[in-house]
């Protein structure tokens, strides 16, 4: 790697564990510049909660990144709108949440940051704000003016992405379109080469329905949409395969072969993937202008000030995005 890259990382939710990741982070050196987001007024008062000794750094985003000794957590500030008490959600700091990611979008789109990985926020106490909205990957989608995005989660011994998000399950037929599949597809692929080093990724597609629809007898998804868009790609040399059935395609002599799972919708992959691996598994959203990872877990507001959250998900969310900063630049 030519130069020190620097993470931005928001803290997400205020009243949940994320501050508490973040300043337990700050207990080990890492060798990238690490920025963490939020207000600094919360941070001290968590790192009192959890009993830990921190030294506090305003960053200087016009020097040099420098990697993170350890004792240190330098930070950027935003502004609570309300003081917090751990594992209390506070609708009137929604507003702030939300500017800490337009500050790490803003940044990685300018270049001050290499990078950002998101603490979990709670869309719950969002939407109670009178505010629309459905999560990290579709905001962060918004604000860069991209139409479409890929949610991919990671672990060590499997990748998955999807073809639809947060959507009831009733609307997933509908929005299962060929255009829609062939962007997915194409961006899939792309940020497997740019951003993981894979030269020819090895995609495998579920079906939407049970025996990926048993020849038409148990629905017609993959005979008139997914079967043709595959066909299209295989003509063109992708190493595509499917459509799978879903309830053997993550078989461990299949998943050997594959570099990446595509599910039709989010419980169709997701439970696999946090059964192999949910406390280091990692989120990432493929097809924006930046790298974006997360934690693949929640707010857990229960574990807020305790000092028993644990620190797996984001190590791994953090180790993914110096990976791929990596990956891009011998790209």
């Amino acid at each position: 790697m030519s130069h020190i890259p620097r993470i931005a990382l928001t803290a997400g939710e205020p009243a949940g564990i994320g501050p508490d990741l973040a300043i337990q982070l700050a207990e080990h050196y890492q060798d990238y510049e690490l920025i963490v987001i939020a207000d600094p007024v919360l941070l001290w008062q968590r790192a009192e909660q959890l009993g830990l000794v921190i030294d506090f750094e305003l960053i200087d985003l016009d020097a040099p990144a420098t990697a993170t000794p350890a004792g240190v957590l330098r930070y950027l500030p935003e502004q609570l709108a309300e003081p917090v008490e751990a594992g209390v959600l506070d609708s009137r700091n929604a507003d702030y949440v939300l500017r800490s990611l337009l500050t790490a979008h803003r940044g990685c789109e300018s270049g001050q940051f290499d990078a950002m990985v998101t603490c979990p926020v709670h869309k719950g106490v969002i939407n109670d704000a009178k505010i629309h909205f459905t999560g990290h990957t579709e905001f962060l989608a918004a604000q860069a003016g991209v139409d479409k995005v890929v949610m991919m989660l990671a672990c060590a011994s499997l990748r998955v992405a999807l073809a639809t998000t947060h959507l009831p399950l009733r609307d997933v037929p509908d929005a299962i379109t060929s255009d829609s599949l062939k962007q997915i597809i194409q961006i899939t692929e792309s940020a497997l080469q740019s951003q993981f080093g894979i030269e020819q990724p090895r995609i495998a597609v579920c079906g939407l329905n049970p025996h990926a629809g048993e020849d038409g007898h148990l629905g017609r998804e993959e005979i008139e949409v997914i079967n043709p868009v595959i066909a299209e790609f295989q003509a063109t040399g992708s190493a595509i395969t499917g459509a799978w059935p879903a309830d053997t395609i993550f078989l461990k002599e299949r998943l050997a072969e594959i570099d990446v799972v595509l599910a039709m919708y989010h419980d169709q992959g997701l439970p696999v993937l946090k059964h192999a691996g949910f406390s280091s598994a990692v989120n990432v959203t493929l097809g924006l202008p930046y790298i974006r990872t997360s934690v693949d877990h929640g707010t857990a507001l229960d574990l807020a000030a305790t000092g028993k959250a644990k620190m797996g998900s984001l190590e791994a969310a953090l180790e993914m995005a110096r990976m791929m900063v990596a990956s891009r630049e011998v790209h």
